[in-house]
């Protein structure tokens, strides 16, 4: 007979990342900018990623949140990046 360990732990984590992932559910916030001033672009960057730490921050020493909610930061920040290079093309354009 074996005796397999670390089950309880991992059942641990899963509970805690399903109760991380309920805090996600709806809007997690709305962060406005100027896409032609990079400190604005910087801090909508920090105001989601406070967001996304105010929301799974609990969590984040679990081995599966940690690493979503730090994938979580990049797509959110790549996106505002993309939205703020939009914008300025669309700027140019309408010029």
């Amino acid at each position: 007979m074996f005796k397999i360990t670390g089950l309880d732990k991992l059942q641990k984590n899963l509970k805690d990342a399903q109760r991380a992932l309920s805090e996600l559910d709806g809007e997690l916030g709305v962060v406005n900018f100027d896409p032609n001033d990079p400190a604005s672009i910087e801090g909508a960057i920090q105001s989601v990623n406070r967001m996304i730490d105010e929301r799974l921050g609990e969590y984040s020493s679990n081995p599966i949140v940690g690493p979503l909610a730090e994938q979580m930061k990049e797509k959110y920040r790549e996106s505002i990046l993309e939205k703020a290079a939009e914008a300025r093309l669309k700027s140019e354009e309408d010029d």
